[in-house]
């Protein structure tokens, strides 16, 4: 039996166990690019972590202290500043990891289309929910992520992120739903439906999908920029 206190802070370990575990591992190692990692950690990291210490004041969300250990930093609890650790180490291990293994770019010529569609979809629906807060203020920025993309980056890495989003999002659900409320009997981090659609996968918000999508293009964008300097330096 689990601990209450320990909820949150066991599911930072669990999402971080197995890719750090593995970033040794001879054929892939992922902790080569470390720079690049904790660049686009910290730089993404701290944009976020500000959106979550505004959107906690205005109580867009919140945390149960039933399931903290009771360290705070501001409005936000410790484990709070380990999710933004936690969650792209994860994410970007699981990218390069199908990146060494699936040699080929399986969404090479459809990734300008995909990138399209959910810039309409995020527009559209920001638009159309702009009274709620974490809707409007989600899906604007991913669309602007994704506009950066489409017109001006072009970069050809796109159908690989788009594998590792779609990979990524299953675990990020499961985590996630422990996270709202799944496997426990009261949510360790609430959501104030007045301010988002009030759709839900099982327990999640809709929006935490175009979250994802947004947070992980933005590091994957800094991660490859950075590893691409690093690998040149390297060479000259």
């Amino acid at each position: 039996m689990i601990p209450d206190h320990y909820h949150y802070l066991l599911i930072n370990l669990l999402t971080i166990a197995y890719p750090l575990a593995q970033s040794y591992e001879k054929r892939l190692r992922f902790l080569k690019n470390w720079k690049a990692i904790f660049t686009a950690t910290a730089i993404v990291g701290g944009v976020f972590l500000a959106w979550d210490e505004l959107f906690t004041t205005l109580e867009v969300w919140g945390f149960n202290e039933r399931y903290l250990i009771g360290i705070y930093i501001g409005k936000l609890p410790l484990e709070e500043y380990n999710f933004f650790l936690t969650v792209p180490f994860a994410c970007l291990f699981i990218y390069e990891v199908l990146n060494y293994f699936i040699k080929k770019d399986l969404l090479k010529n459809y990734h300008q289309s995909i990138t399209f569609f959910f810039l309409l979809c995020t527009l559209f629906l920001g638009t159309y929910f702009s009274p709620k807060l974490y809707t409007t203020i989600c899906f604007y920025f991913t669309a602007i992520v994704l506009a950066l993309q489409f017109f001006f980056f072009k970069n050809d890495w796109m159908g690989r992120f788009y594998i590792g989003y779609f990979v990524s999002l299953i675990p990020f659900l499961i985590m996630n739903g422990w996270l709202t409320g799944s496997f426990t009997e009261e949510p360790i981090v609430w959501y104030n439906d007045m301010h988002n659609m009030g759709l839900r996968i099982n327990t999640v918000p809709v929006e935490d999908s175009m979250y994802l999508l947004g947070y992980l293009l933005s590091v994957t964008m800094i991660y490859e920029r950075v590893k691409q300097k690093n690998k040149k330096q390297l060479e000259v």
